[in-house]
């Protein structure tokens, strides 16, 4: 009798750990593929687990942060949802490639056209953003999830640090060091003053190939006429020794 109370003590323990535990690893999340340099380009994934057992979800909405904003944005179709693109003006001036951008995106939204994730199921949401941010260490997204049943979890709550992850982590995607070879830094003007440089350093390497041949051929006549000369004194030289 004591063994059969302390085996469904344990399971209830057991059970109850396993229900606080599920939200910290049941939440919308976002991961690069590969790296996410600081002032590079990205493709991100946002990962989100239906956490019902009885609904489906039909709706993801990421929010993007205004104090980082992104300029370019584009999804990648998925079968099965429709996406939305949302573009305001930022609070302070962008600027991509060299060029001043007037508007950023504020929010993406994917909506199912059929099912959506049924329960027991997870899908990615990919993403290509940049050019990343590079005076900050990370971007946090807040995400909205909507079910089936009308039900929405927000998943919105900051992580602070030294305290518990919240109940509703919004997603955070971490920056690595800025790349060497990636894109940050490149501008349409620098690349096309790279080509004028080329060209200019082709155009008078070849003109010094063109100044050097005129140089051989002009020292050819002049050793030919030269030689000539001297064949002909030589001549001339003779005779006269001849005729003396």
């Amino acid at each position: 009798m004591k063994a059969s109370r302390i085996a469904a003590a344990g399971a209830v323990a057991a059970s109850a750990v396993l229900a606080l535990s599920a939200p910290a690893f049941a939440h919308v999340s976002v991961q690069p593929e590969g790296t996410a340099a600081k002032g590079d380009y990205a493709t991100v994934n946002f990962k989100v687990p239906n956490e019902r057992d009885d609904a489906s979800t039909t709706k993801l909405e990421v929010n993007f942060p205004t104090d980082h904003p992104l300029a370019s944005v584009m999804p990648q179709p998925i079968d099965g949802w429709s996406v939305k693109v949302t573009k305001s003006k930022p609070a302070k001036p962008l600027t991509l490639h060299g060029e001043k951008i007037d508007e950023a995106v504020t929010k993406v939204t994917w909506t199912a056209s059929g099912k959506g994730i049924e329960p027991g199921f997870f899908q990615k949401f990919p993403l290509s953003i940049g050019a990343l941010p590079e005076d900050t260490d990370e971007l946090v997204f807040k995400a909205v999830q909507t079910y089936s049943n009308k039900e929405v979890v927000r998943w919105i709550e900051p992580q602070k640090e030294g305290e518990e992850e919240p109940e509703n982590p919004a997603p955070v995607l971490a920056l690595s060091a800025a790349s060497e070879t990636g894109h940050h830094g490149s501008t349409a003007t620098e690349d096309a003053s790279d080509a004028k440089d080329t060209a200019q350093d082709t155009t008078e390497a070849a003109s010094s190939s063109d100044s050097s041949d005129t140089t051989a051929r002009v020292l050819g006549v002049v050793g030919i006429v030269v030689g000539a000369a001297g064949v002909a004194y030589g001549v001339l030289a003779g005779r006269r020794r001849t005729n003396a």
